[in-house]
């Protein structure tokens, strides 16, 4: 069974299983929840209904995602193999016995669901130091200990909610290491991007590199983070927020977006890092003008757009350019990304809808929800079956 699994097409790299369960749990997270909120369907879940959507988004599809991204980058930035057959399998079975322990912790009791839930996150974390430290490449270590504040966040979660009832804080924390993952990252990957992008158009403006600049927007962004989680109504979490906005903006500013219009693969990821400095915006507006704004359609923007856009542009990108496929978006990639769009600004937008607020959230579920299930069917074969053209790295 060892050699088989070996030799499994979707076992050859992280992002391989982990994008198209990604996806699926991506949206399930929102199609369930709308029979949920409206009465429809029960669970069995020790979860409030409202906690039990926003795990399984947060700590369900997103965890899937940033597996297949860190599983996958891992071995472009160390040089080693790729971690694949039998124990990416054994990864993949963790992860789903997670998501089942959690929808049934109503009959299991809510500790046992926690422990079973948590192996995952443990032995990422686990897989993704041991390659790190193995490779030599210690100045990612700061990407392994967010996946590890990560795992913390979940682990938070489940005592919050056991012991509290409901998981408030514990899920702004997932949220804001989701959010400086983010940031991290993208701080990366977009301006390199669109730099090797610019250079092969011989354009003269380039975008602007990592510089102390950018360590001080992630510091001031950790800062914002850290008081909204913990004081989400104060007012220095408000101007800390605002601040956090403008910086996260400046530092966008500088990265060329605007000459990317040509390329939707490119566009989006600066398109979705946007929503990054107006989730700031928003939510310090949204303590500062109680009743005038949302501070849940606030926190959207972050959820159902940062991360939905974010975590859609790169397994477009990645998936495509790891499978030896152009790096283009074609009809797919451009529906896919219009329908995240449409999904996420219904979400925030929803609240203030009056009388139609009802469909509003229902066609931003549907909206969202159908923009990964797009992504699922079309890169099933991709991910999943021999794609018959020759894999690399991108």
């Amino acid at each position: 069974m060892t050699l088989s699994l070996r030799r499994s097409y979707w076992l050859t790299g992280g992002f391989r299983p982990f994008f198209f369960l990604g996806a699926l749990s991506m949206a399930l997270s929102v199609l369930v929840w709308i029979p949920i909120l409206s009465g429809h369907l029960d669970l069995p879940t020790a979860f409030l209904p409202r906690d039990w959507h926003i795990h399984t988004l947060l700590f369900g599809g997103v965890s899937a995602i940033i597996a297949g991204f860190a599983l996958t980058a891992v071995a472009n930035w160390t040089g080693r193999p790729l971690v694949a057959g039998g124990e990416l399998f054994a990864l993949v079975l963790l992860w789903l016995a997670g998501r089942v322990a959690v929808t049934v912790s109503a009959l299991t009791g809510a500790w046992a669901a926690m422990a079973v839930d948590l192996a995952f996150p443990l032995a990422l974390v686990a897989v993704f130091a041991r390659e790190v430290v193995a490779g030599g490449n210690l100045r990612n270590l700061r990407i392994v200990v967010i996946v590890a504040l990560y795992g913390l966040a979940n682990a938070a979660f489940h005592a919050e909610a056991a012991l509290t009832g409901v998981a408030d804080h514990a899920a702004r924390a997932g949220i804001a290491v989701v959010l400086l993952l983010v940031m991290l990252i993208g701080g990366r990957i977009i301006p390199a991007f669109t730099r090797n992008w610019l250079v092969q158009r011989r354009a003269l403006s380039l975008p602007a590199g990592f510089s102390r600049l950018d360590g001080a927007v992630m510091l001031v962004s950790a800062l914002a983070l850290v008081l909204w989680t913990a004081r989400p109504d104060h007012v220095a979490t408000a101007l800390a927020m605002l601040i956090a906005g403008l910086a996260n903006g400046l530092r966008l500013s500088r990265w060329c977006g605007l000459a990317t219009r040509r390329d939707p693969l490119l566009l989006v990821l600066h398109l979705g890092f946007a929503t990054v400095p107006l989730g700031f915006a928003l939510e310090g507006l949204a303590i500062l003008l109680p009743g005038a704004l949302e501070p849940a359609a606030a926190a959207h923007v972050w959820t159902a757009g940062t991360f939905g856009m974010m975590t859609l542009a790169v397994m477009t990108r990645a998936s495509r350019g790891h499978s030896g496929h152009p790096l283009a978006a074609g009809r797919l990639e451009v529906a896919i990304y219009a329908l995240v769009a449409l999904g996420a600004a219904a979400r925030v937008l929803a609240p203030y809808a009056g009388g139609w607020m009802v469909h509003l959230f229902a066609c931003a579920a549907l909206a969202w929800a159908l923009a990964y299930l797009l992504f699922a069917a079309g890169y099933a074969r991709m991910l999943l079956w021999q794609s018959g053209l020759p894999v690399r790295r991108s």
